[in-house]
């Protein structure tokens, strides 16, 4: 029974214990995801402490300013900006940053509300620089190419170049922005991690000229498929034509091979036949000349000496 009545006297000491260092505030947690900078009268005491758990401090005199340790978003307001060919355009940027040192965080801005003010006049800054050095077509195209498309059947990609050709595209424009950014962030103990442009729209003036454009390679791009096509069209046309010559040739010659035996052959018969009985074979000659000059309303007259009335004649005689 003492044992007992003493083991719940400690847990009670270590709980009012515990309370009160968090009631006074010695005892303070760290979660993950979370940095702190202990501040004794105003004044940073020590290194930033970044590790989880439970840490202790002063109580009364000294306190916690916890910070984030993981990636947070920037997102501006959209900026009207003049590109080197002096058109106007409307940028949206965001970016993603993160506390790096916290103690020089507090020193310099002392919250992340105040971090988002001076990163707007960091990359909003960069961005006006990197933008207003370049071309628009620059800032809007990442390539040359206007169209893409896969040929059936095959790995090749097949693409149409624009009319105006670029050295640099945004995405290259968004790394130099990330680099000129990254300059002015470690000051406030900050990295900017990326940069990326949003949105790009153009004023009312520029808009229609950019449309114009589209239009105009839009039309060379179609321009092109159709001349293409009527080549192609025209090849193939051509290969029929010469294949279809091919086939005739070679059926005419054929045709001629066959007609010419199928002729000799008729020869050979004919031959043959008149050899065994020239008389009979010229009787059969003679009707079948009669057979194709003669129809149902001719009238023939024979005289004593004709081939036709020969043969009748030697007909009555047999008899």
């Amino acid at each position: 029974m003492k044992a007992l009545r003493l083991t719940i006297t400690i847990f009670a000491v270590l709980f009012i214990v515990v309370g009160a260092s968090f009631a006074f505030g010695a005892v303070y947690i760290i979660s993950e995801g979370q940095q702190a900078v202990i501040t004794q009268f105003g004044r940073p005491v020590g290194d930033p402490i970044t590790s989880a758990g439970l840490h202790f401090k002063q109580p009364l005199i000294q306190q916690a300013h916890y910070f984030d340790k993981r990636l947070l978003d920037w997102d501006g307001d959209p900026n009207q900006i003049p590109t080197k060919d002096k058109k106007y355009i409307w940028v949206d940027a965001t970016a993603r940053w993160k506390i790096v040192d916290a103690l020089k965080f507090l020193q310099s801005v002392g919250n992340e509300m105040s971090a988002q003010g001076r990163l707007d006049d960091i990359i909003n800054s960069a961005t006006r620089d990197v933008i207003t050095s370049h071309l628009l077509v620059e800032a809007v195209r990442d390539s040359n190419r206007i169209l893409e498309s896969r040929v059936d059947g095959e790995d090749m990609i097949v693409t149409d170049e624009a009319l105006e050709h670029i050295e640099v595209g945004r995405k290259m424009l968004e790394g130099v922005i990330l680099e000129k950014a990254k300059v002015l962030a470690p000051q406030y103990g900050i990295e900017i991690i990326d940069v990326r442009i949003k949105r790009i729209n153009y004023v009312e003036d520029v808009r229609n000229k950019v449309y114009d454009r589209m239009i105009a390679e839009r039309k060379r791009a179609a321009e092109k498929y159709r001349s293409e096509g009527q080549g192609k069209s025209a090849e193939i046309e051509g290969q029929v034509a010469k294949e279809l010559k091919a086939i005739t040739s070679e059926a005419y010659r054929q045709a001629q091979i066959i007609t010419g035996k199928a002729d000799a052959e008729a020869i050979n018969i004919y031959a043959a036949a008149y050899s065994q009985n020239p008389d009979f074979y010229s009787f059969m000659k003679t009707l079948e000349t009669y057979k194709h000059t003669i129809d149902a309303k001719s009238t023939v007259i024979l005289t004593t000496d004709s081939d036709y009335y020969k043969y009748i004649k030697s007909l009555d005689a047999v008899k």
